[in-house]
């Protein structure tokens, strides 16, 4: 909903460059895509990274 009413106002300020960010946008989310899928991939290393590091700890019955 901020983004929207970001670009309203940048409408209102700037008509032309509210309208190529908005042409713009699909191509911006296109680039940005592959470092997204990246973040969620270094994620979920780190999530089992994590589970392997707290492994002990469960089954010893710490992590209740």
């Amino acid at each position: 909903m901020m983004g929207f009413l970001l670009w309203c106002l940048l409408f209102v300020v700037c008509w032309p460059l509210a309208l190529l960010a908005l042409l713009m946008w699909p191509l911006v989310w296109l680039i940005t895509l592959p470092f997204r899928m990246l973040g969620i991939a270094v994620e979920g290393v780190f999530a089992l990274l994590r589970a392997l590091v707290m492994l002990p700890a469960r089954v010893l019955g710490g992590g209740r």
